[in-house]
């Protein structure tokens, strides 16, 4: 049994810790995002959507966090001002807070994003159509927002304590996201008194990170105008290299219509925009630029202008990509993890319900190689697990996932694969695992179980459960057969 003060304790703790990222300073972007990390972070909560409330009252999907399927699913979706009427209406009252149970909602379609999740039969489990909302509201008492949050990392219903955090984070948050609003029209008020020409000079020259001008209207639009010796120093052109260039040209799209849609957004003036790019430099290789764009006006009959500012930030992208890889990827073999797993296999799932095309999953466990750890070592036996991988990556097909589930465990997912060709894969998979181990006279050989990927399989752990017994079955049959 925990101890209630001790939890209370470490939760508001963590409750401060997320608060503190939703500071003054920040854009109302930065501080949404804020938000939702914040209760998936230190709220514990596997996901978290915010809806901001829009000056004609209607409510738009502004940050997710928790899971990629939600955010593709919900963010940047547009919902009537009455939205969360009828959902209110069955709803608990906890608070400040809104709880709608599943089981009274209406029969019928469901509509949104509903996360794949076991539904547990115990009396206080929480059901993946279960709902809890906090609503967001500014100082003078204006609903601002609606926070939705999902997926208790214990997978309960919230308790006293964590229905308390909730609705003191909504409140900070409420208040966080008015700041954020006047943060934002400081700035972009700020953007048009530096449009004075004299001011414009002396910042322009003397700023410290890179700031260049380029023309939004008018014959010369999409061109260079002006750069300092700060953006010179960081894309390692010259002036002249830069003025007069289509500055779009030395970006690369990290998605399609990357570029159009930022250029879209940015026309609409809502104050500075954030980006984050890759460029290329002059000696062919690219960086990452981040950095503030925002439209300034610069009066009558005068086109207008972008002044962008940016820092080279490929250090921070460098190792925030390292760090991802890491949350992804086993340790020692450099296979994706358990983690990665599940996500490759959801949308193997979701294509597969699509097309309607079967794949497999494959339990792998390694036959006789604890005598490998206890003959030779840890150490060797790591080098041979590592080994072990290599050969799987090499006989599995191109976008096939071999994921290393602990020890001696591996699985790999196939998609669209069935009969002969499955049974050749598994051939190949047995016949590379039983070559002889560098350095090893241990004869370590592997034991496969499958089970089948198709628009009716289950989730990833109870398929899991069917290779692995599969494989223990062919364990059993072979013993039976010496």
């Amino acid at each position: 049994m925990h101890n209630e003060p001790t939890v209370r304790m470490t939760a508001v703790r963590r409750l401060y810790e997320v608060s503190a990222r939703m500071g003054a300073g920040r854009s109302l972007a930065e501080t949404l995002q804020a938000v939702v990390d914040g209760v998936v972070d230190g709220l514990g909560f596997g996901i978290a959507v915010l809806n901001l409330r829009q000056p004609d009252g209607k409510f738009e999907v502004i940050a997710v966090a928790g899971s990629p399927e939600a955010r593709e699913a919900l963010l940047g979706t547009v919902s009537a001002a009455d939205i969360f009427d009828a959902e209110f209406a069955i709803a608990d009252k906890w608070g400040g807070l809104r709880f709608v149970p599943h089981e009274r909602l209406p029969e019928g379609e469901i509509v949104g994003w509903v996360p794949e999740i076991p539904v547990s039969t115990a009396p206080d489990a929480w059901h993946p159509l279960d709902a809890l909302f906090a609503p967001l509201h500014s100082p003078d008492g204006e609903l601002v927002g609606m926070l939705s949050v999902d997926l208790p990392e214990d997978q309960r219903r919230p308790g006293p304590i964590h229905r308390e955090l909730l609705e003191i984070f909504a409140t900070q948050a409420g208040l966080a996201i008015d700041k954020a609003r006047l943060t934002d029209q400081l700035r972009a008020e700020k953007a048009r008194l530096e449009a004075s020409e004299t001011t414009f000079r002396m910042v322009f020259e003397g700023a410290g990170n890179g700031m260049a001008t380029i023309a939004f209207d008018g014959p010369d639009a999409g061109r260079v105008l002006r750069v300092n010796d700060a953006f010179c120093h960081i894309t390692g052109y010259t002036p002249a290299q830069l003025v007069g260039t289509i500055f779009v040209d030395y970006l690369r799209d990290e998605n399609s219509g990357q570029t159009q849609r930022e250029i879209e957004q940015l026309a609409t003036g809502r104050g500075p925009y954030r980006f984050e790019r890759t460029f290329r430099r002059t000696d062919g290789h690219d960086i990452w630029l981040g950095g503030t764009a925002a439209m300034v006006d610069q009066g009558k009959d005068l086109p207008r202008i972008i002044l962008i500012q940016i820092d080279d930030v490929t250090a921070r992208k460098d190792a925030e990509r390292e760090l991802q890889h890491h949350a992804a990827h086993d340790a020692l073999t450099g296979l994706a993890n358990r983690r990665l797993l599940q996500h490759h296999f959801n949308a193997a799932l979701t294509r597969s319900r699509q097309s309607g095309r079967r794949g497999a999953l494959l339990f792998c466990d390694l036959n006789h190689f604890k005598q490998v750890n206890d003959k030779y070592g840890h150490e060797a036996g790591d080098q041979a697990l590592r080994e072990i991988a290599d050969r799987l990556l090499t006989e599995v097909r191109h976008g096939d996932t071999v994921a290393r589930l602990g020890g001696d465990e591996f699985a790999i997912l196939a998609e669209d694969i069935d009969g002969d060709d499955l049974e050749a894969m598994i051939g190949r998979i047995d016949e590379a695992i039983s070559r002889p181990l560098d350095g090893i006279d241990v004869p370590v050989t592997a034991a496969i179980g499958t089970a089948v990927v198709s628009p009716y399989a289950a989730a990833l752990e109870e398929l899991l459960r069917t290779a692995d017994n599969a494989m223990y079955e062919a364990k059993r049959s072979h013993r039976a057969t010496l």
